[in-house]
């Protein structure tokens, strides 16, 4: 879609359907002709509390009659925001092209009113039906006492947010057809937690594809750089087939996953090559988390802090690590996860297997380590924070800042400053496996000539440490229970990260299968191997 259009948001003449689920000839024959009209009738009283049955039905019928009348500004006057809904509301006719409308009141819950829109697009001589259902709320007016709509986007339609908007003209950007690394066609119908992604591509590619342009109905989101939502095509395109990295096997086994755990992301990725195997989201709020979350990884992290205090000659697999029951940096104590026994004589891979804080903590200030080493560890042997990947759409580079005080000691264990997404943490047990960085990509870059990032990567020695000590964690450390019946080489690391204000930590676990690495997080699911850790088995389980 062009980004110069005027904002917009569904229109035509609405027509409300009156007689069914209590909404009577009366109130909607008084909507139009008691009193108030335009004003929205203002009781000579302030009224206070929740709108009662009537007022709730009064004031739908109103709203919904100016709606459809095309009184903009009447309509607006119904609602708790009559800025914003009157230019919402202007705008749905020159913009959204859509006639012919008819509201269906369904029967309210309390102050809550469901509807159902039937309507007609039509534009450059196309046109198609358009059907949804969305609701209302009636609140209390907190100046006037009136009662008036809750005002949001949703009102005109369920999938509207914030500065979004409606636009039916000649895309922009051709629409595509996406297929994975063996030749299916990937769609939003089959693969759901792809809908954000595909639509990135297209917005990306849809030229580079060489398909045509057709005729839709989209959601804009203005203000946030997001591609357009297509809702409704009034005429095809040609689409141009566009071959991602996608496995359908490891997605539909990341899609099923996600779903059993609220606020849930996973990418999976081929260490031997950095291709996204699968990237899936279950949020509420659409954000593709899983390549731009950006969060605090817990022990995940200690994958990367572990490799700086073998590259620096601090420890080895086999070194030295104890693990106290606290210890304390610059003033701060720090603890281990409840009913950890404390091991002075631990070995790295001991501490590293058990999750052990307190043996990072006590190993960090050692020389010759600096506030700078964790973050020359993440950069230049681990590809993270330089803000250079280009996987083929929008992403998180992982960020692991250089840091003194408590925040120092909080980043070797995946807290304080550093920020990771599933997307990163994949990566980062795939160079850990492999001895070798490579960039993560959804579409290969010789469609387009981009330049992959670049990293030292590990030594040999490192890497084979790394691998060990995460096989380890899989088959006899806090990864086990979930990586149990996984057969071929695995290997694994969990972690919690805790946030202010959340009552259970962020459940974060990353392994690897043979060839496939995968990482996930799961927003307060708890321990790593709670929620994150089924999720990240279950796509090791597909092998890619």
């Amino acid at each position: 879609m062009g980004k110069g259009v005027k904002a917009a948001v569904i229109g035509g003449v609405f027509a409300v359907m009156v007689g069914g689920a209590g909404y009577g000839t009366y109130n909607v024959v008084n909507a139009l002709n008691g009193d108030g009209g335009g004003t929205g009738g203002v009781a000579s009283g302030k009224r206070t509390g929740a709108p009662d049955k009537d007022e709730v039905e009064e004031t739908t019928a109103r709203f919904f009659a100016a709606w459809r009348t095309g009184a903009t500004a009447e309509a607006a006057s119904y609602t708790n925001n009559d800025a914003a809904a009157e230019q919402l509301l202007g705008a749905f006719a020159d913009d959204a092209h859509i006639t012919d409308v008819k509201i269906t009141p369904g029967a309210a819950r309390g102050t809550t009113v469901p509807y159902t829109v039937k309507a007609k697009v039509a534009y450059g001589g196309k046109s198609e039906p358009l059907s949804y259902k969305s609701e209302l709320k009636v609140v209390r007016g907190l100046t006037t006492g009136r009662a008036l709509v809750d005002w949001q986007p949703s009102v005109v339609h369920p999938e509207l947010k914030k500065n979004d908007t409606l636009v039916t003209e000649r895309s922009a950007t051709p629409p595509i057809e996406a297929v994975g690394r063996d030749g299916t066609e990937l769609t939003k119908e089959k693969y759901p937690s792809l809908g954000p992604v595909l639509d990135a591509l297209r917005d990306k590619y849809g030229e580079k594809a060489g398909g045509s342009p057709g005729i839709e109905l989209v959601i804009r989101h203005e203000g946030d750089g997001s591609p357009d939502t297509p809702l409704l095509t009034l005429a095809k395109g040609r689409p141009g087939k566009l071959t991602t990295t996608i496995s359908p096997s490891a997605q539909a086994a990341a899609e099923k996953a996600v779903k059993r755990f609220a606020q849930s992301s996973v990418v999976a990725v081929k260490p031997s090559t950095g291709e996204v195997l699968a990237v899936a989201n279950n949020r509420t709020d659409g954000f593709n988390a899983a390549f731009e979350g950006q969060a605090a990884p817990g022990s995940t992290m200690k994958i990367i802090t572990a490799a700086m205090l073998i590259d620096n000659g601090v420890t080895s697999m086999n070194g030295p690590a104890p693990c106290p029951d606290t210890a304390v940096w610059q003033s701060q104590t720090f603890k281990n996860l409840t009913n950890m026994k404390p091991n002075e004589n631990a070995t790295l891979a001991n501490s590293f297997m058990r999750s052990c804080n307190t043996a990072f903590i006590k190993l960090i200030d050692e020389k010759p380590l600096t506030d700078a080493s964790l973050t020359q560890e993440a950069e230049e042997r681990f590809g993270l924070g330089q803000d250079d990947w280009k996987t083929g759409i929008v992403s998180f580079d992982g960020s692991v800042p250089t840091v003194d005080g408590p925040d120092r000691a909080a980043g070797a264990i995946g807290q304080g400053q550093v920020q990771m997404s599933p997307l990163n943490m994949a990566s980062v047990t795939a160079t850990a496996i492999t001895g070798a960085f490579r960039q993560p990509y959804l579409v290969s870059p010789e469609l387009d000539g981009r330049d992959l990032a670049q990293a030292r990567g590990l030594r040999s020695s490192t890497a084979a440490q790394l691998k060990q000590m995460m096989r380890l964690t899989a088959t006899q450390g806090t990864a086990m229970e979930a990586m149990a019946g996984l057969g071929g080489d695995i290997g694994a690391k969990t972690g919690s990260a805790e946030v202010d204000g959340n009552a259970e930590s962020n459940s974060w676990f990353t392994g690897f299968r043979d060839d496939i690495a995968a990482a996930a997080m799961s927003e307060e699911g708890g321990h790593g191997g709670d929620a994150a850790g089924p999720i990240v088995a279950a796509v090791l389980r597909t092998g890619g």
